[in-house]
């Protein structure tokens, strides 16, 4: 059973595509992790952070927003039969996400929009479906909304870098289909508000221009985060950078700054890669923060 949440006059779901335990902490934080922060804060840290190995859970996911006019997909994933030649973990997936989407009362010519909040390849997977060979969009009736300096920055060759290599060729089968299907719609580099009640917020960093998408109906707010986190440890320990952020010193910027917004207002926190039920508040802890799953 999906669980619902509301923010004013609008629904949120979750739809997550696959779950992933024995994440080496010392990889994925690599340069930053301590193991004296576990062994510190096991007991008061929130449950489902880590395996009984002590390694990472991580997810991999969709949000599902319905307002009252339109039916809203934010980040779609990884999509299957991917071809990524230097991330085999994700090549090839064979996995039902759109019966979860179903499940989440969606169907594939249901959506309206798909707003994108950076072009890496575990979130627009699924943007794109293989049929007779061909890469074809995935959600039909679909306008596809992503910042404009990711879309100028994956498609050309500056993008070929070591630090992009798990991305390599998720722009050609997951992006420019939708570009030459003629359903691309794209924010500028100061981002911008879209449909009155979303906001594209600039928080790039992990990526060249990602940008963190606020929700706001009914007096109420939310934030769907991005990949400002990967995992909530990072709230603890802002200064971390995954393995997986391209330009480190921005995103730890962009990590403080939306920390600091979060923390000070009673928004929801909708993360892309968090494990549970991936949707939570931080608050502040002393000089730090603090995470809590709702």
């Amino acid at each position: 059973m999906n669980k619902v949440y509301k923010v004013g006059d609008v629904t949120v779901t979750r739809v997550t595509e696959m779950t992933l335990s024995g994440v080496p902490p010392e990889i994925y934080f690599a340069g930053s992790w301590d193991p004296a922060f576990l062994e510190k804060n096991r007991d008061t840290l929130p449950a489902g952070l880590i395996d009984s190995d002590s390694q990472l859970v991580v997810s991999i996911g969709t949000w599902v927003v319905k307002t009252p006019d339109h039916t809203i997909l934010i980040d779609t994933a990884t999509g299957n039969d991917k071809h990524l030649p230097y991330n085999p973990e994700l090549s090839n997936l064979k996995l039902p996400y759109l019966e979860r989407l179903l499940e989440a009362g969606v169907t594939p010519e249901d959506v309206d929009y798909v707003l994108l909040t950076h072009l890496h390849v575990d979130h627009v997977g699924w943007n794109t479906r293989l049929a007779g060979g061909n890469w074809v969009p995935t959600f039909p009736n679909a306008t596809y909304v992503f910042p404009l300096s990711e879309q100028q920055y994956y498609s050309s060759p500056a993008s070929h870098n070591k630090e992009n290599e798990p991305n390599f060729n998720a722009y050609e089968e997951s992006v420019l289909p939708v570009v030459e299907a003629g359903l691309v719609k794209t924010i500028p580099p100061e981002g911008g508000e879209f449909l009155d009640m979303f906001k594209f917020i600039p928080t790039p960093g992990h990526s060249i221009g990602q940008m963190s998408i606020s929700l706001t109906s009914g007096g109420e707010e939310a934030l769907f985060g991005a990949d400002v986190m990967h995992h909530p440890f990072q709230v603890y320990h802002p200064e971390w950078n995954s393995m997986y952020c391209e330009f480190t010193e921005q995103a730890r910027v962009s990590r403080r700054r939306v920390l600091d917004y979060v923390a000070d207002r009673p928004i929801i926190y909708f993360s892309t890669h968090f494990p549970g039920s991936s949707a939570g508040y931080v608050t502040r802890d002393g000089n730090g923060f603090k995470w809590e799953f709702i």
